[in-house]
């Protein structure tokens, strides 16, 4: 992008000055290098953003930011409900709770590295991934709602993981406010056989090494050192989470009118958050969140067992799990008084600063734990959330590298047997049914990681923790 559609208001924070329809001006994070790289579509989907009815200070934009269906992937925008606000589908996105949680393993690299092919291909088989992927679970009517209701609680109440997980999850593994009868037939047959599955694109599972510590006091806090291993899980709400966005955002898109909406991009399609419309979706979406939350509590436990076949001396106790596709309502301090917001994160992480009520009280002193998934063989990054997130962007941090070219360019620009191969030479293994799938997330084909982190600490979002580099990733 141009630099000059900006007024520079330091090194790594960038304004676009209210003009048109905006309510308030849009606020960009990142280096002159990341913003240069940012497509001109970012620009226009922040502008757009900034016009929605009740957002309130800004619409902000991470440092790993790009185009999106609507919000921009990187996203944040709060949203009044006294003053018209609204609740978009769009700025929550398909991939409903979409987020990343983190396991310590007890064990060091030269542990996994004694059986890492059998252990690369052992979670190749019991961990269910790729397009249509389908796992051993079936849920009846029943048990799909009590799914949607319950969340991580409702897996681990059936024994797929430990009551211990449940202190380290957002909003202690089960999302408030959920409504299982306002989310269709249709997407919950689209669920009914894929919990406990990976899913395509760039969700995965990977095996990694802590190759760096940058903030030692946190890094104990989080149970963090160097040479230990620790499992990352990559993923969302699959199927369900897809047809709850795709059925809402064409409601919502119809009814705008109605409302007195003024849409400036029809992928922005939103309802006030007090109508029945608004208050459905957000019902449905909070089942949405469940479902992911279920989801990955349940890959957790398939990963202990095959971790107590090869490797019985692990003991795999959860650091966090956080997700990045959400609205929550949150309270946050807004030109001196504390206020009521529906905080949409689309590809942003929430990052709560030390003494936050909603952290556990373990890690209430260091502040939460903020998980940045990087690209296949680049390795990521554990970041913790620290004080001044709070008035930068209602606490929000980025959520990973960012993509840097389509999937499709990616495809024409690397073949998957090539980027397997590569890999291995580099002492990481690769497993994924298929190698279009490799090809599409090779390593090149997303921003700098370790640049984007840098942004974000710079900015004052979030404060590096740890390094974390890959050794087996299993991917859709």
């Amino acid at each position: 992008m141009e630099l000059d559609l900006f007024a520079r208001r330091s090194d790594y924070q960038w304004e676009i000055p209210p003009h048109g329809a905006m309510r308030v001006p849009g606020v960009i994070y990142a280096d002159e290098t990341l913003i240069r790289a940012m497509d001109h579509k970012v620009y226009e989907q922040t502008v757009n953003v900034a016009c929605l009815p009740g957002i309130v200070r800004a619409a902000y934009v991470m440092p790993d930011a790009h185009w999106g269906y609507g919000f921009p992937i990187g996203g944040v925008a709060a949203f009044d409900p006294d003053e018209g606000g609204v609740v978009s589908a769009g700025g929550v996105g398909f991939d409903i709770s979409c987020g990343v949680r983190c396991l310590h393993t007890g064990l060091t690299r030269d542990d996994i590295l004694r059986v890492q092919k059998p252990l690369a291909d052992r979670l190749f088989q019991c961990i269910p991934a790729g397009v249509g992927s389908s796992g051993a679970i079936r849920l009846d009517s029943q048990e799909m709602d009590a799914m949607l209701a319950g969340g991580a609680k409702w897996a681990v109440e059936r024994g797929w993981g430990e009551p211990a997980d449940l202190e380290r999850i957002e909003e202690g593994g089960r999302m408030k406010g959920a409504r299982p009868a306002a989310v269709s037939q249709q997407a919950k047959k689209r669920q009914r056989d894929e919990m406990g599955t990976l899913g395509s694109g760039n969700h995965y599972l990977e095996i990694q090494e802590v190759v760096a510590i940058y903030d030692r006091p946190a890094a104990a806090a989080f149970g963090l050192i160097e040479g230990a291993t620790v499992i990352m899980i990559h993923c969302g709400s699959r199927g369900l989470g897809h047809q709850i966005g795709t059925e809402f955002l064409k409601q919502m898109a119809i009814t705008a009118a109605e409302h007195g909406i003024a849409l400036p991009d029809r992928e922005l399609a939103c309802a006030p958050i007090r109508s029945p419309l608004g208050e459905t979706y957000l019902g449905a979406m909070r089942a949405g969140i469940n479902c992911a939350l279920a989801n990955r509590q349940i890959l957790t436990q398939l990963v202990r067992q095959v971790f107590a076949e090869l490797l019985p001396a692990a003991r795999l106790s959860l650091l966090y799990d956080v997700s990045h596709n959400t609205c929550k309502v949150e309270t946050h301090q807004v030109d001196g008084r504390m206020r009521e917001l529906y905080v949409h994160r689309k590809g942003a992480t929430r990052a709560f600063g030390p003494g936050h009520p909603d952290l556990p009280e373990t890690l209430r002193a260091s502040g939460q734990p903020v998980l940045i998934g990087g690209s296949m063989g680049t390795g990521s990054y554990i970041l913790r959330g620290c004080e001044t997130a709070e008035a930068l962007a209602f606490a929000s941090a980025c959520h990973g590298a960012g993509r840097a070219m389509s999937r499709h360019r990616a495809q024409h620009t690397w073949h998957g047997r090539q980027v397997i191969d590569d890999l291995a030479a580099r002492g990481i293994l690769i497993r994924s049914p298929t190698q279009r799938g490799v090809a599409e997330e090779a390593p090149d084909a997303y921003k700098d990681v370790g640049a984007v982190v840098d942004a974000a600490e710079a900015a004052g979002l979030a404060r590096k923790v740890a390094r974390v580099a890959p050794l087996i990733c299993v991917k859709g």
